[in-house]
């Protein structure tokens, strides 16, 4: 633990104060002895949270999973899936089945049997109405062209010698109109326009000129003064407010900050990071006393109760075990064995004869069972062997 002040000389350090000097030992000191059991508390917490989770809390987990995992199963996806195996599946292959037998195949034979004749009927019906529609049009066309010629004829003799002249004629007295009426229509203009320069215009810009310009002049001049004046009334209303406002208010408030609050202030920021730092130190130095705690407990117990623990299996239990096992186990499990085979030796002799009895009450009741006729084999027996002149293959038969 650095508890020295660091010298100004080596690179990183800043020059300290002598109040951070004056209060870091004693602080570091006091939270040293405060933090030492907050920390070995802690970390006896961590060792029991530790073995509690990796003896108890992880393997109930791990069970709890599992019989989560297969209750999760056993209500969510076993009927799911026994719905779509037993239910949906087999009632979705019917309806296909059914579906097909009744539209498909209906449709289908309908389709080949009556649409696909009666489309070629109407189709060959169809191409001989065209043809014969052909030949009548054919005939009728001359005709037609003939009467159209006449009809044509006649229209262009009418409009050379009736609407032509007609229409030469509405066009003149139409044009004749229109330069009356734009005649009579320029003169009315002028004489609007007159009468509206000298009743209107004139007086208008004789009003502007001699009566609205000098007025409007006038209010603009004591419009600007007036502002004039009130904007000095409220610049001297500003001023003395300003000037109350920072001798009373802001340079006292600027001394109480410059010379109360900003040492203060540094200050604590001092003691608030000695306290940090000093925190900071004893949490570590508490570590490393809580490790060395812990590891002399943990000698302790392994001298008291592990060592002589592990002495009285090795030296003790061990051979008196062994010598149990030889003495008394073995010769145990060894009459044990015995005793199960003459059980099982007698319960086979037991059962044996049970056999033979109802054998022989059935042979007694309903006579010998009839013997098996022999039946002509193709191979050799057991103790013969084949010869090139033994009748074994289906060739070699006599």
């Amino acid at each position: 633990m650095d508890l020295e002040k660091p010298s100004p000389g080596r690179p990183g350090t800043q020059a300290e104060g002598c109040l951070a000097v004056a209060i870091r030992i004693p602080v570091r000191i006091v939270v040293l002895v405060l933090v030492v059991p907050v920390r070995m508390v802690w970390d006896a917490l961590v060792v029991g949270g530790r073995f509690l989770r990796d003896t108890l809390l992880r393997p109930v987990g791990r069970a709890l999973g599992r019989a989560l995992g297969w209750v999760a199963r056993a209500l969510f996806v076993w009927p799911w899936v026994a719905l779509w195996r037993y239910v949906v599946r087999p009632v979705g292959t019917a309806l296909a089945w059914l579906g097909r037998v009744l539209l498909v195949v209906p449709a289908v034979w309908f389709h080949r049997t009556v649409l696909t004749p009666l489309g070629h009927a109407i189709a060959w019906a169809a191409r001989g109405i065209g043809a014969g529609l052909a030949l009548l049009f054919t005939g009728s066309a001359a005709v037609v062209v003939r009467i159209a010629g006449v009809v044509v004829t006649v229209l262009d003799q009418v409009y050379v010698r009736l609407l032509t002249p007609i229409g030469r004629a509405v066009a003149r007295l139409l044009r004749g109109t229109g330069r009356a009426l734009a005649a009579i229509g320029a003169g009315a203009y002028a004489v609007v326009a007159w009468l509206a320069r000298y009743l209107l215009v004139v007086p208008a810009r004789w009003l502007h000129t001699w009566v609205l310009t000098p007025v409007g002049r006038a209010i603009v001049l004591l419009a600007e003064g007036v502002a004039r004046i009130v904007g000095m009334i409220f610049v001297g209303i500003g001023l003395a407010l300003y000037w109350t406002a920072r001798v009373l208010l802001v340079l006292p408030a600027l001394a109480v900050w410059r010379w109360i609050v900003v040492p203060v202030g540094r200050a604590l920021a001092v003691v608030a990071r000695e306290i940090g730092e000093a925190l900071g130190h004893a949490w570590r130095v508490a570590g490393h006393i809580s490790l060395a705690v812990g590891r002399f407990l943990a000698r302790l117990l392994r001298w008291t109760f592990v060592e002589p623990a592990r002495w009285a299996y090795r030296t003790v239990l061990t051979p008196v075990g062994h010598t149990v096992r030889d003495l008394v186990l073995k010769p145990a499990a060894e009459v044990a064995r015995g005793i199960g085979r003459a059980t099982r030796q007698a319960l086979d002799a037991a059962r044996d004869g049970a056999r033979q009895a109802r054998a022989d009450f059935r042979r007694m009741l309903f006579g010998a069972p009839p013997e098996p006729e022999p039946v002509a084999r193709r191979e050799p027996a057991a103790g013969e062997t084949r010869t090139l002149g033994s009748s074994t293959t289906a060739l070699m038969k006599d």
